[in-house]
């Protein structure tokens, strides 16, 4: 399998080449002119030492007759050295234009050095007019090496004009060699990178393209991608993950009856086991009884007494109607209002109920008899072993989605360990003394009704009292939404 990694590299290795190829035959064509444009300055410039050397032995030889030291002397044959040295650099420039010209040249600078010596030997042996001709003759010929310096670099000039202009001609062919080279090169490396990313987004466009109709429930388009890396095996493995989708959505068609049947089956448990747990409730009085003495205690100006007897009746009424179904907070709260009336009557002073209500809570739905157990149980466990009594909160809290409701009292509190029993529904059975119904029944009705698990939290701690919260959902949930 070709990667498309490797596809890469050989795209590099490519322009790479191309590069290379080009840069090195510019280079080897630069390097080429120079090296001859070089070897004809240095053939000039060689000349020129000639000249400079030539005059530097007549000076040194002045200097030296007019004061003949040894430094003078050093100074004359450090000079003939030079221009010795020099001379066996300009015999390497001969050819067959210039024979003639070089050998006379080089009997000229022999010829200077000869004169130098003799008249140097003239001075020591103190033969003035013998060292001052020697002198005369050497200052003639520096000039003649002068004059055929010039025209010995003249002659060169001539020669090598046709190489001159070849150099220019070939800088001009080469400078248009390359602004042709440029666009083409341009070009090329394009049409390659074009090749190769058709090479690889040919293959994506169509495992694009597959995905978006798998994207519109289209499972049954097969993708069929043509080469031979890892985007062909990715296709091959996204074509497989197709069939499994698609099989897997024929089972789940063949499994929605069977289990939208069992949920219609565990709705209709839940109801009933909501409706059996509301059956729990065991009046003690009957309402057509309580109803009677009401209104004989109002005939005898019992006002109090009467107004007890139909709180009470209220209750029972409320109790005995319609306990399948469920109820608005508002009357879950007038209901409540009831029952605190008949405990305000049995502890008169001892117990006080505060009410911190958000009226627009109020609609939300609730189980039957939600409330009233909580508060009878703090008024069992907070006022009533109290010999001063107790105080009692209810609130009623916006939460957005849902509506908080606490019950909180002043009583003696609870440790951590009996609220967690409490939370999980690990506590003996506690019934409350008007309704029958315990915490423990009031939280599975809540779980059930709403089928949400947390619904229900206690805060409490020793000495300072208890809170019970619940989290009313404002809206009923179903099971598997």
């Amino acid at each position: 399998m070709n990667s498309i990694q490797k596809k890469i590299l050989v795209l590099v290795v490519a322009v790479l080449f191309i590069m290379v190829a080009i840069w090195t035959s510019l280079t080897y064509y630069n390097q080429k002119m120079q090296y001859q444009y070089n070897n004809i300055l240095e053939r000039y410039l060689i000349m020129n030492e000639v000249t400079n050397e030539s005059q530097q032995i007549v000076a040194a030889l002045n200097n030296y007759i007019i004061e003949p030291t040894e430094a003078n002397l050093e100074e004359i044959n450090k000079n003939k050295s030079k221009v010795l040295s020099t001379k066996n650099k300009v015999i390497e420039f001969r050819n067959i234009d210039n024979n003639y010209a070089l050998t006379n040249y080089e009997n000229l600078i022999e010829s200077l050095v000869e004169t130098t010596e003799q008249s140097v030997l003239a001075r020591s042996e103190q033969q003035t007019e013998d060292y001052l001709n020697a002198l005369s003759e050497a200052s003639r010929i520096s000039k003649y090496i002068s004059e055929m310096t010039l025209t010995i670099i003249d002659t060169e000039l001539n020669t090598y004009e046709r190489f001159y202009r070849s150099i220019i001609e070939n800088s001009e062919e080469l400078r248009m060699l390359g602004i042709w080279l440029l666009p083409l090169i341009t070009m090329l490396l394009l049409f390659l990178t074009h090749l190769f990313s058709k090479r690889i987004t040919r293959p994506i466009n169509k495992l694009t393209q597959a995905a978006h109709e798998f994207s519109l429930g289209r499972f049954d388009v097969k993708i069929d991608v043509d080469s031979n890396d890892e985007i062909s095996f990715l296709a091959k493995m996204f074509d497989k993950m197709r069939i499994n989708i698609n099989n897997y959505l024929s089972e789940i068609k063949q499994k929605a009856q069977l289990e939208n049947e069992l949920q219609q089956s565990k709705l209709l448990l839940q109801e009933s086991q909501l409706r059996s747990l509301q059956s729990q409730i065991n009046p003690h009085f009957l309402y057509n009884t309580l109803d009677i003495l009401s209104k004989k205690a109002y005939l005898e100006g019992a006002e109090e007494t009467s107004d007890l007897l139909v709180n009470v009746a209220g209750l029972l009424r409320y109790n005995l109607n319609k306990l399948g179904n469920s109820t608005s907070l508002f009357e879950e709260v007038q209901v409540l209002n009831q029952y605190i009336n008949i405990q305000n009557t049995r502890f008169i002073d001892r117990l006080q109920f505060h009410l911190e209500i958000d009226n627009s809570c109020l609609d939300v739905q609730i189980p039957r008899l939600t409330l009233q157990p909580i508060i009878e149980n703090a008024i069992i466990h907070a006022v009533e072993p109290v010999e001063e009594g107790g105080s009692i909160w209810f609130r009623v809290v916006d939460e957005l989605d849902h509506v908080r409701l606490e019950i909180e009292d002043n009583g003696p509190g609870m440790p951590e360990e009996k609220v967690q029993q409490i939370l999980q529904l690990k506590t003996t059975k506690s019934e409350g003394h008007f309704t029958g119904i315990g915490i423990n029944n009031v939280v599975k009705r809540l779980s059930l009704f709403y089928n949400y698990n947390d619904v229900f939290d206690i805060e409490s701690k020793v000495g300072i009292g208890t809170k019970v919260i619940l989290k009313i959902p404002k809206t009923r949930r179903v099971e598997g939404q």
